[in-house]
């Protein structure tokens, strides 16, 4: 019982003491503390810490020393560096304190669980100071009796603590303040300095690890002084064209120091600086007269001074002055040389002589004219001829010949050496061998292999080679014992420059050889552009134009052609760069195929623009192989045709072209009967006396008057009928010599369902009118006629028969006597040739008759049999009409048909006086 409230009151008196030591500060004030206190410790040495107990807490809180945790920026030490040394001390050990960190820390573990801090330090680790080296001085000369002096110094390593520096000096018995550095750890200014006493001077480092100190420096301020540099500069032409002469002041007196100085000048616009030598100007003084100047040159001057025995400094360059040379004769003449153009005629030469514009330091002045002397050695007695050129070219045209040209420039001092080229009548002079080139450096160099003759000196030529401007020439000259040189003129990139090198001996010159160069190289600017010249079908011929100078861009090497179908694989094939076409091969017929090309130089290639085309479906011959054949086979057929023709040309004109019968000759008139009663048909002559016709009237018909005839009468018009239906739209061309007559209606128009016949038509010749036609006066009209059936050639050609002789020469007699009219007044109008019927002639009419002939004209020509049976036929004919009804005068005059009485078809009638006969 008792120990069970001891325990509760132990516990209790901890809890008031945790409590009231928590509010007065914690633990770590009240149960211990670490020896050393905040310890400075040199790098990489040995440290040993402390932990110590307050009895109190070993008293109420059975707290020892074993149960201490050290750490480091919250990091355990491992328990191998502890030490217990007893119940209230526990230590720990650092071999190398570079591994130390900030802060060490004591800790505890209360009631062994929880941990609680006892104690802690913060440990700073650094170096010593070192000794302080190089010390040095220097016064400054600040104005003219104001001298500074600033020391400096090399602090040495960094220390990682807090280092002061201190500047003593003193003279031999006096000691002066320290001169403590502001802002910096190596140098300081003492304010003022006595000159012509030695002076000791040095450096003291200290820190919290040790202290330091310098070397001492003992020295005269006199020696060590760096005065302000000369003013007032100004700089004066001397009496020569190649000296100036200088003047300045100097800032400090001669009394406290004697000086000595440097020059130094520089052309304007140069960077490189020249100085006089230093001896010429070893002595105090305050002015120089600079000599070897160039002559008519503008120079920048600078000075400086210092101590006259070489103690001390220099001081800085004075600012800097300019002054210009004067004029003076320009030291060399003008380089010099010439483009012979002698492709206009070939006795003479057009000579563009050229020279380059002198530098500033060979022309010693301005340049007011160049005096150019052209001299022929062929003709030495022949006076020079000279120029004067304000330019720097002169074209002269010469003849022919070996020339000496000099030119001399000139300047307000005097003129300068001449120039002398040699113009040779031919170049056969050994040229200069394997030129060529190297871009190197940015410049581009030429080279070449020397002739093995002397050479005074050789000519470098080179133009820009563009598509775009002409080749301007540029050229130098360089010594005849260099077999290389750089080009000094503007070479650009990318540009193709044409070099020539011309050897020139003191007797003539060799002729250029040349090469074609590039500063650099890039890819072209763009691609050929392919087209196609002939495309087969297997092979196709490609063209192109090879690129300009200005988008090659550098050396084309090759060339490389892609082609492909639109689904196919891409093919390459690589080409000499010289070549301008290629032929490719083993295409496929009928097949469209992309194309490009490519141009390579060193640096890469460019592609050109796609290109299409299309194989042919057949290659070259197989057209023509169809097409030939073909052609000749039809003109074989054509040229037989045309043979099948000539051989069948009557049976072929025969159905093309028929015989037209001429009607001045036809027969007509001897079918034509005198009077309707019986004939003898026998003869032709009894059938057709000479003049027994004398009128013929036309008697119109009504259809429906046939029942006023008898069957008998009307054989004629139902022959007529049949026969007309089948030559209907035929026309003989008889009628187209009536004239005020118009085409009548057939007779077939009426009956339309009647059957045509063969190649026979009805022939209806003329038919003429008796009696005044519905009550008019009669008149002699003639009818036209409406057949279309050619004439017999029986009656056409009566000639060729037997007795035809007669009967033609009686029907012409006959036509000439009736007809009323010659044939010369056939162009006289109708009814100026038509005669009037008299009373007596109208009485005369008998009757009509009819004709019709039928048949095969191929079976009526030429036979008299088939005549003499028409013949019969047309006898009945008209006897059968003249027994069935005959028609007087009287009847026709005294009873005159009216409009719907007249006929609608037309017949020949015949008329025994006063009536026309048929024409």
């Amino acid at each position: 019982m008792f120990s069970a409230w001891n325990w509760v009151a132990r516990g209790l008196y901890l809890l008031l003491n945790i409590c009231f030591l928590e509010v007065s500060g914690g633990l770590v004030q009240s149960c211990g503390h670490i020896i050393p206190e905040s310890p400075v410790l040199a790098l990489g040495s040995n440290f040993t810490a402390l932990c110590i107990l307050n009895e109190s807490c070993l008293d109420f809180g059975n707290i020892y020393a074993n149960q201490i945790i050290w750490k480091i920026k919250n990091r355990v030490v491992p328990k191998e560096q502890y030490r217990e040394i007893n119940r209230t001390v526990s230590s720990v050990t650092f071999n190398d304190t570079s591994s130390l960190a900030t802060p060490l820390t004591c800790n505890i573990l209360a009631d062994g669980q929880i941990e609680q801090n006892i104690y802690g330090i913060t440990v700073t680790i650094g170096l010593p100071p070192e000794k302080p080296k190089d010390l040095s001085c220097i016064v400054h000369q600040v104005s003219k009796l104001t001298y500074p002096m600033t020391c400096t110094w090399n602090p040495g390593r960094h220390t990682f603590l807090d280092t002061h520096f201190r500047l003593k000096y003193r003279w031999p018995q006096e000691n002066f303040p320290d001169c403590i550095p502001k802002d910096v750890n190596n140098s300081c200014t003492i304010t003022d300095v006595q000159f012509f006493v030695n002076l000791e001077v040095w450096v003291e480092a200290a820190n919290a690890l040790g202290k330091a100190e310098s070397d001492p420096l003992v020295l005269d301020p006199i020696e060590i002084v760096k005065p302000l540099s000369p003013h007032n500069l100004s700089v004066n032409s001397g009496i020569l064209p190649t000296v100036l002469k200088l003047s300045w002041e100097n800032r400090i007196s001669a009394a406290v120091m004697k000086l000595k100085f440097n020059i130094r000048y520089r052309i304007i616009g140069d960077t490189n600086w020249m100085q006089v030598p230093p001896e010429d100007t070893a002595s105090p003084r305050t002015s120089f007269s600079v000599q070897g100047l160039r002559p008519y040159t503008e120079y920048v001057f600078s000075i400086r001074c210092m101590k006259e025995d070489g103690m001390g400094y220099w001081s800085d360059w004075s600012e800097e002055k300019t002054g210009v040379t004067t004029e003076d004769k320009p030291s060399k003449g003008p380089p010099i040389w010439r483009i012979i153009d002698a492709s206009r005629s070939p006795a003479s030469w057009t000579v563009h002589l050229m020279w380059k514009a002198l530098e500033p330091f060979e022309a010693n002045g301005v340049i007011l004219q160049y005096e150019v002397t052209v001299r022929a050695k062929s003709s030495l007695s022949s006076p020079p001829e000279k120029y004067s050129v304000n330019t720097t070219n002169l074209t002269l045209k010469l003849p022919n010949g070996t020339y000496e040209v000099t030119v001399i420039a000139r300047n307000r001092v005097g003129a300068s050496p001449p120039s002398v080229l040699l113009i040779p009548a031919s170049n056969l002079k050994a040229p200069v061998k394997n030129v060529r080139t190297l871009p190197k450096d940015g410049k581009l160099w030429v080279g070449w292999t020397a002739p093995n003759s002397y050479v005074l000196k050789y000519v470098i030529e080179w133009c820009l080679v563009s598509n775009s401007s002409d080749c301007i020439t540029e050229w130098q000259n360089e010594p005849g014992n260099v077999q290389g040189t750089y080009l000094k003129g503007d070479i650009k990139p990318f540009k193709c420059y044409l070099i020539t090198v011309y050897p020139l001996y003191a007797d003539g010159q060799g002729s250029g050889q040349s090469v074609k160069a590039y500063l650099q190289q890039d890819r072209p600017s763009k691609g050929p552009t392919v087209q196609t010249k002939k495309v087969g079908k297997a092979e196709a011929v490609l063209t192109w134009n090879h690129l300009t100078v200005d988008e090659q861009n550098g050396f084309i090497r090759s060339y490389t052609i892609f082609y492909k179908t639109i689904d196919g694989n891409e093919t390459a094939v690589t080409v000499d760069p010289s070549k301008t076409e290629y032929t490719l091969s083993s295409l496929t017929s009928d097949t469209l195929y992309t194309v490009r090309m490519m141009a390579y130089t060193d640096e890469g290639g460019r592609s050109g623009p796609d290109f299409t085309f299309t194989t042919q479906k057949f290659g070259k011959g197989e057209i023509e192989a169809i097409v030939v054949p073909v052609c000749l086979a039809f003109l074989l057929i054509v040229l037989l045709g045309v043979l099948f023709c000539f051989n069948k040309r009557d049976l072929i004109k025969k159905h093309i072209w028929p015989i037209v019968p001429d009607p001045s000759k036809s027969n007509i008139a001897q079918w034509s009967p005198q009077v309707p009663a019986k004939h003898n048909f026998s003869s032709k002559d009894q059938m057709y006396p000479e003049g027994s016709f004398t009128d013929v009237s036309v008697v119109e018909i009504e259809a429906d008057d046939k029942k006023s005839f008898s069957e008998q009468d009307l054989k004629p018009f139902d022959l007529l009928k049949k026969e007309k239906s089948t030559s209907e739209g035929h026309s003989s061309g008889i009628g187209g010599s009536s004239c005020m007559s118009s085409p009548r209606q057939s007779v077939s128009d009426s009956d339309e369902g009647e059957a045509t016949q063969n190649t026979s038509s009805t022939v209806q010749y003329s038919t003429v009118v008796l009696n005044g036609y519905r009550d008019q006066t009669p008149v002699q009209v003639f009818s036209r006629s409406e057949s279309t059936q050619p004439l017999l050639d029986s009656e056409e050609r009566s000639e060729d028969h037997a007795g035809g002789g007669d009967s033609a020469t009686q029907r012409q007699q006959y036509f000439k006597r009736n007809g009323g009219q010659d044939e010369t007044n056939t162009d006289r109008p109708c009814f100026e040739r038509t005669k009037q019927i008299t009373p007596a002639n109208e009485g005369d009419l008998v009757g009509f008759a009819q004709m019709q002939i039928s048949g095969q004209s191929s079976q009526l020509l030429g036979t008299e049999l088939e005549k003499n049976t028409q013949e019969a036929a047309l006898s009945d004919v008209l006897q059968a009409s003249t027994e069935g009804q005959t028609v007087r005068p009287e009847t026709v005059e005294g009873s005159p048909l009216s409009v719907d009485e007249m006929p609608k078809s037309y017949l020949p009638q015949t008329v025994r006086q006063g009536g026309y006969m048929p024409q």
